[in-house]
């Protein structure tokens, strides 16, 4: 049976900084409690220990990985929890010295002594992380996960088979792990690439689902856009970042009148639409979600939270640019070609920026946002997966360096770089006949994980290498 990855898997609902780093570890101790209660022990718990081991280590301060495992531990929800409860929870436990685990049981808890940063990495994955409950009875209970990018969690079982509560196996109509195979269902059935994904995510969902849920994806996302854009100060974590989407907006908006982010998306509709505008428009877009990202905001990882601001930046510029009569439907056909690129990615090398470097994060949701700008602007399903690709080619080798640990510097510049080359490479697709395309996306995505590979791991978001060594901290 095909490995089948939903859209709903590529684009998940959550809190920053990091897919792998925040939203992966939070799921893993999410799951740890699951077991817990399982073997039915969790009354009987008088202690946690969480070792993290790897990249979750060495950049786990400045990517939140503690607070995560903390809040997943005390049964919060990182698609829910009001967000501005977060600080409240994570004072109560450092201050008071207990967890209340799963919201249930007040347990001794010390950060210092309870959460563990063990730089040696573990053989699965760069991100491994190990739960150790210790009962009053003397005994344990322990259980290894790895979060694999894009909030994805796996264990190593005995054979090596990854198993995870985010990937299911099932039997989609069209079962997809190549974009040959894609393209094959659209050009047999004569279909657009939309299409054939609705079909697979209807074998798993009820069709009024898909489009509550499509659209309460977008609505977080511009609502994180909105957020960004009329948030202004310095983002938390000591490099002292000035947020800048809330000038650059105010630049843009002049002084309109609007109360609700619908009527803000309206409003931007009316302004000028000259090159410069619409390049300072799309990089404020993406510079607004990064942002409340880099601020423990609620984002939608896709497929990261790291290259969170590119998705949404590209379809908000199609929604007020280039489509004024852009509705619903639009948005519903872009987020579903954009899910089905970035699960081919996921299959067939990694969307985690600690296997493959940001080239797996910026570079696949440049991807991902390219060619779904390419089916709403009328390409053919050829030159959607050819958008996708070119969009991939320009990203290959990118590194994850970032200063401090932190998904600031250069994190949130890369994802305005992200969103303009996919605008560019959707429109270099449509203007290219797909017979004369040179590299299938099949062979960049090779390309891509070969690239990964041979990478030093000083590249792979161990902030060991790169910009994370060149600039001090101190000096910033």
């Amino acid at each position: 049976m095909e490995e089948c990855i939903s859209i709903f898997d590529m684009l998940k609902i959550g809190v920053g900084p990091s897919s792998s780093h925040t939203l992966g570890p939070w799921r893993a101790a999410e799951r740890f409690l699951k077991e817990l209660q399982e073997k039915n022990i969790l009354s009987e718990i008088s202690q946690i220990k969480v070792d993290l081991y790897g990249s979750l280590s060495l950049t786990g301060i400045g990517h939140a990985t503690d607070l995560a495992v903390m809040l997943g531990l005390s049964g919060q929800d990182p698609e829910y929890i009001p967000v501005q409860d977060i600080d409240g929870i994570i004072k109560d436990i450092r201050n008071n010295h207990q967890l209340n685990l799963n919201n249930s049981f007040l347990i001794d808890f010390q950060i210092e002594r309870d959460i563990v940063f063990n730089k040696n990495f573990l053989p699965f994955h760069a991100n491994g992380m190990t739960f150790t409950a210790f009962l009053k009875d003397d005994s344990n209970y322990q259980s290894t996960f790895y979060s694999i990018g894009g909030g994805f969690v796996v264990k190593e079982e005995k054979d090596n088979v990854q198993t995870s509560e985010n990937t299911i196996q099932c039997a989609f109509p069209y079962p997809i792990n190549y974009a040959s195979e894609l393209l094959d269902y659209c050009q047999k059935q004569n279909r657009k690439i939309s299409e054939i994904v609705y079909d697979n995510e209807k074998s798993m969902r009820s069709e009024e689902e898909i489009h509550r849920e499509l659209l309460r994806i977008w609505n977080t996302m511009l609502e994180c856009m909105y957020i960004g854009c009329h948030s202004e100060g310095i983002l938390p974590g000591g490099l002292n970042v000035r947020r800048r989407a809330f000038d650059m907006h105010q630049n843009l908006i002049g002084l309109a009148n609007y109360s609700t982010p619908q009527e803000w998306l309206e409003t931007i509709r009316k302004t000028e639409v000259k090159f410069r505008q619409i390049l300072k428009w799309v990089s404020c877009f993406a510079l607004a979600v990064n942002e409340v990202n880099a601020s423990l905001g609620r984002v939608v990882t896709a497929p990261t939270n790291g290259s969170a601001g590119v998705i949404p930046a590209v379809l908000m510029y199609y929604m007020v640019i280039e489509n004024h009569q852009a509705n619903e439907e639009q948005v519903k056909q872009f987020l579903m070609v954009a899910g089905e690129i970035g699960s081919i990615f996921k299959k067939g090398a990694t969307i985690s920026a600690a296997m493959g470097g940001c080239q797996a994060e910026i570079g696949v949701s440049s991807a991902m946002a390219a060619g779904a700008l390419c089916e709403l602007m009328g390409g053919t399903p050829e030159q959607v997966l050819m958008a996708s690709e070119i969009a991939m080619e320009h990203h290959l080798g990118l590194t994850c360096d970032p200063i401090g640990g932190l998904v600031q510097i250069p994190c949130i510049e890369r994802n305005t770089m992200g969103a303009i080359k996919a605008i560019n490479a959707a429109e270099l697709a449509l203007e290219t006949d797909p017979k004369n395309a040179k590299v299938p996306l099949d062979k960049v995505i090779n390309t891509m994980w070969e690239t990964a590979k041979d990478m030093n791991n000083k590249y792979k978001e161990t902030s060991e290498g790169g910009l994370a060594v060149a600039v001090n901290v101190a000096d910033c």
